[in-house]
């Protein structure tokens, strides 16, 4: 009898101190979720107004329209190679970071981090100045002869460099989170029994930190996929991703139930995200 008013007591506590965070899911997450995903079933009305009636109209619209799946197929893509680059970028500034120690670590975390303190908006419009016609890429490359035959802004190259320099600190962040299981003596005895440097980092230095590069790719791929603000503005408007025809169907056209068709399909790709990072943890360990 004691041992089971214990286990009550126990999950009695366990409940009530996870009752708070399950009641701010529910408010702040479950209940828009469900909000948009009813509205996806509900007729445009002109002015911005929302049927009553049930329709599969905006789905149908969604499968039918190529433009859609075209602004799916290019987010996904364009989300792909953005996590490809910031990652190359990312993992050797992430793995110097972990091999240094005291105060040239802490100052190095620090310019890691201090991207993060400036808004995106700031930087994003910082990078239209840098790789306009006329800015400081385009000027330097003709100052030494070279003539770039394509624009590096308003397109998808413009939006393609832009996020992949402001996801950066997110990778690397989320690479150093996942580095624990990098024991430098692992490294040492490849060393010692004879492997080739390079071929030590790909026997044992990247299988180690396998977990924490499929954390860093989670994390950039869903950032990359909603973003809205850079693709946006670096896109100058010639850029259709699933982001930025959200914005367009529930501000400018104020069609809300497109708008919210096309955020379930987002989150459907967060969802297949997330189910894959979680296979490929299982295949880490």
């Amino acid at each position: 009898m004691a041992q089971q008013g214990d286990e009550t007591r126990r999950n009695g506590l366990a409940i009530a101190l996870l009752l708070p965070i399950v009641l701010v899911n529910v408010g702040v997450f479950l209940y828009p979720v469900l909000n948009l995903l009813s509205t996806s079933f509900k007729e445009a009305l002109p002015g911005g107004g929302i049927g009553t009636e049930f329709t599969w109209a905006n789905w149908s619209t969604l499968v039918q329209d190529r433009f859609y799946m075209e602004a799916l197929l290019r987010s996904v893509l364009m989300s792909l190679l953005i996590t490809f680059l910031t990652l190359l970028c990312s993992y050797p500034i992430a793995l110097y970071l972990h091999r240094s120690s005291g105060q040239w670590r802490t100052f190095l975390l620090v310019l890691v981090v201090s991207p993060l303190l400036t808004s995106a908006v700031v930087r994003t419009y910082g990078w239209v100045a840098v790789l306009a016609d006329t800015g400081l890429i385009k000027n330097g490359l003709e100052q030494i002869g070279i003539t770039l035959p394509f624009r590096l802004v308003y397109n998808m190259t413009g939006v393609v460099i832009g996020l992949t320099e402001i996801l950066m600190p997110y990778m690397i962040l989320a690479l150093l989170a996942g580095f624990g299981r990098l024991d430098p003596r692992c490294e040492e005895a490849a060393l010692t029994l004879g492997a080739r440097p390079i071929q030590a980092f790909w026997r044992v230095v990247l299988p180690l930190t396998a977990p924490g590069i499929a954390l860093g790719c989670l994390l950039c791929f869903v950032l990359a996929v909603s973003s809205f603000i850079t693709p946006r503005i670096l896109g100058g408007g010639r850029v259709f991703l699933l982001a930025t025809e959200i914005y367009d169907q529930a501000i400018v056209t104020l069609n809300w139930p497109a708008a919210g068709t096309l955020s379930i399909l987002v989150l459907v790709v967060f969802g297949l995200s997330l189910i894959l990072y979680t296979r490929a943890l299982r295949a880490f360990d």
